[in-house]
């Protein structure tokens, strides 16, 4: 699931990237679903509603739940910047962010913000199950 953000990331480029995460109700990330950043800019991102309400009957299907979202960041490091902690609708979501700075080695990070406070959540990479 890595992978398919970072692909989708360097897809997009120059613009930013964007998709939705579902979970299941352990907290686990199940789905990436690859979605258009209506914005179509290199700053900002908007994840289609049309595309968000299709991903979010997928995971319903599924048992599972929207649990964050991910981006890209072209040409800055892997933290929110001011337009996302502002747009951030979910307190209880993960907002990761892939940093494409280091196009060979991209970053990538995950944080929750709730009430402007932006904390940084570990990411734990699992195999293949």
């Amino acid at each position: 699931m890595m992978e398919a953000m970072v692909a989708h990331a360097r897809f997009c480029y120059p613009e930013e990237a964007c998709g939705l995460l579902a979970a299941d109700r352990d907290g686990r990330l199940r789905m990436v679903y690859a979605l258009t950043n209506a914005d179509s800019s290199p700053s900002s991102y908007t994840v289609d509603p049309v595309e968000h309400f299709r991903a979010w009957k997928h995971a319903e299907r599924q048992g599972w739940e929207l649990a964050g979202v991910f981006h890209s960041h072209t040409h800055t490091a892997p933290y929110p910047s001011p337009t996302d902690q502002a747009r951030a609708p979910e307190p209880d979501w993960v907002y990761l962010i892939v940093g494409l700075v280091d196009w060979e080695a991209p970053q990538t990070r995950a944080y929750r913000i709730s009430d402007g406070k932006v904390t940084e959540v570990p990411l734990v990479v699992l195999g293949n199950e």
